[in-house]
């Protein structure tokens, strides 16, 4: 169900502010309507709490080996860049410890030096790609030369092409490649294309290697350090909710308005809460007024499904979907269908006890991880399991000992894809069918449970229709008299006389939606479609793998790793298919059919997760 709201409007004497969003935040009842704001103390806590986020990230960047890229900040040679490397040398590593603030700022630096570091190193390995041709030389003494009247000039020429000194000079090659030669000009002239000429590098090819060396070994430690950190986030992630409560917390005050002594700010509270918010009240001396929503108001939605259809609560959020305040609650179906979808897309009882198996390994693993997940999983793992046992597919392969009566007729030689196609199309009107009958069920005794009605007799014609399309077999004559029947109700029951004005269009718009049923019914085949995929994609790396012709040694290796990736590639494309297929299945089609928009935004009341308060104003 989806919990009945109340606007709430809590007034307080101007002193008392700070103490009347500190209980709000401790009793954690109310959604309040926040406004956008841009006060200093605001923009400190956002500040504050991007910091810890951002260390946050760096800390998960490393506990996965996330490469750092380099940055191209600066020209490819920048002068001086020798020394600043060397001078990020010799800086002293920080260490990550104190209170979260300082951590946070250890974190930064840390991060920022390796940043700098990864910069320098990238830089310095053009550089020695540049010039290690030359080989290693004093850069000083083309410099001395120089002054005593003898010009050095470092270039490259393709190879191909003949060289040619200027007058009074003397060209002396020094290295080539597949494309190019290197070399130098000694003596007056200026080298013109297609030589390249190059200046001097700032620092000898063993000054630069050594920074180069050094770069990266720095990069590791740092790497290492916060790699070691990661494996302890809990003070952290604690310092993140109170930055991100502090930061809730002055958005508050400052959305609070002002008249004369007296703030007041507006929200909304589960209507069931109500005795509890008007009991601190009086306690708190507040004003409070209540009311229930009006039809224009954008109300926050708080789902409470049945316990079982609970878990559902995490995909939804997963998803970052949420219905209207004044839709449905469609968790329940939306368990059952989804777990149905995910069953047949993946289509393979094996890969379904894998997924069980790996959810059993990680919340063992992850005893204190929010439970809805691995509850979820189960469900579609074993669902997973049921249909492959109905279908006998395990990874790809169809066993004759565990052959049924249902896998026979599914995976019939000469009607086994009609049967399939049918199970799909039956499951996709019976899906649509339970949104329109509990539109029905919502509308009645108003004469607009009537229209849902014929609806459903449209959806069950368009049913009939595809699978006379497919073949599957003929549409029954009755079924046109029932489609008559039909539009009758739709279009003579959707509106009121007193709507026509200024809904009447929506009657215009009846033909094309009565059009699209059909087009909903064959959706549903995509089930099939992909679901058959996926079991013929593992069929053929079976047979890639077996049908290798050599030895039973040398074949092993070549067999597991074929399998190995075949299956592996098949997995991840299924859950892929899931996020794909089986979530707009339930978000689209049903949805369209059951008028939920999913336009709503959840409640987030307003509370405190810490065990501290959030700071004060100011």
């Amino acid at each position: 169900m989806i919990v009945p709201m109340k606007h709430v409007t809590i007034l307080c004497v101007a002193e008392s502010r700070q103490a009347t969003l500190e209980l709000l935040q401790e009793l954690g009842l109310v959604h309040l309507n926040l406004e956008a704001t841009d006060s200093p103390r605001f923009r400190d806590a956002q500040t504050r709490l991007a910091a810890v986020r951002r260390a946050g990230q760096i800390l998960a960047d490393a506990a996965a080996d996330k490469p750092v890229t380099p940055v191209l900040v600066a020209p490819h040679r920048a002068p001086g860049h020798v020394r600043h490397v060397e001078g990020l040398l010799s800086q002293k590593i920080p260490a990550i410890s104190g209170s979260p603030e300082e951590r946070v700022a250890a974190i930064l630096q840390l991060s920022d030096v390796r940043q700098e570091l990864v910069n320098e190193a990238s830089r310095l390995q053009r550089e020695l790609e540049r010039y290690k041709p030359f080989g290693a030389f004093d850069v000083t003494q083309p410099r001395r030369l120089l002054q005593s009247g003898v010009a050095i000039t470092l270039f490259r020429a393709p190879l191909l092409h003949h060289l040619h000194p200027p007058k009074d000079a003397l060209i002396q090659t020094l290295s080539s490649d597949e494309k190019h030669v290197y070399g130098v000009l000694i003596g007056p002239g200026r080298l013109a294309e297609p030589y390249e000429v190059l200046d001097l590098p700032e620092a000898g090819i063993t000054t630069l290697q050594g920074c180069h060396d050094q770069a990266l070994d720095r990069i590791a430690k740092i790497t290492d350090i916060l790699r070691r950190d990661a494996a302890d986030t809990e003070a952290l992630d604690a310092h993140a909710c109170r930055m991100s409560e502090a930061s809730e917390f002055a958005a508050a005050a400052d959305t609070m308005k002002k008249n004369g002594a007296v703030l007041w700010i507006t929200g909304w509270l589960p209507a069931a809460l109500a005795p509890v918010l008007r009991e601190t009240a009086v306690d708190q001396a507040w004003g409070l007024l209540m009311r229930d929503p009006d039809d224009s108001e954008q109300v926050p939605t708080l789902l409470k499904p049945p316990r079982l259809a609970r878990p559902m609560l995490a995909l939804f959020d997963a998803l970052g979907i949420t219905p209207a305040y004044n839709e449905a609650d469609i968790s329940v179906p939306f368990f059952c269908f989804f777990s149905i979808f995910f069953a047949m897309l993946v289509g393979d009882g094996g890969y379904g006890a894998l997924i069980l198996l790996l959810t059993l390994h990680y919340r063992r693993k992850w005893p204190k991880a929010p439970r809805a997940p691995f509850v979820l999983l189960t469900v579609f793992s074993l669902a997973t399991i049921v249909w492959g046992a109905l279908s006998n597919t395990w990874f790809g392969t169809h066993p004759l000992a565990t052959d049924n009566s249902v896998s026979l007729w599914l995976n019939d030689p000469e009607k086994g894809i009609r049967n399939t196609m049918l199970v799909c199309f039956t499951l996709g009107v019976v899906h649509l069918s339970v949104a329109r009958l509990w539109n029905a069920i919502s509308l009645f005794p108003g004469f607009k449970w009537l229209a849902q009605l014929g609806w459903l007799g449209v959806i069950w014609f368009m049913y009939c229709m595809s699978c006379s399309v497919v073949g599957l077999f003929r549409t029954p004559a009755f079924m046109y008299y029932v489609f008559g029947a039909a539009l009758f109700l739709v279009f003579g029951f959707t509106l009121r006389r007193d709507e026509l004005k200024e809904r009447g269009i929506e009657l215009g718009m009846m033909p094309l939606n009565i059009v699209s049923c059909l087009g909903d019914i064959i959706s549903y085949v995509r089930l099939f479609a992909v679901g058959l995929a996926s079991v013929k994609v593992a069929e053929n790396f079976n047979a890639m793998a077996i049908s290798l012709n050599l030895p039973l040694v040398v074949k092993l290796v070549p067999v597991i790793l074929i399998l190995l990736v075949g299956h592996g590639l098949n997995f991840a494309m299924a859950g892929l298919s899931i996020l794909v297929h089986a979530v707009r299945l339930n978000t689209l089609e049903f949805s369209n059919h059951k008028g939920i928009s999913w336009a709503g935004f959840a409640f987030r009341p307003f509370k405190r997760s810490a065990g501290e308060t959030s700071g004060a104003l100011g």
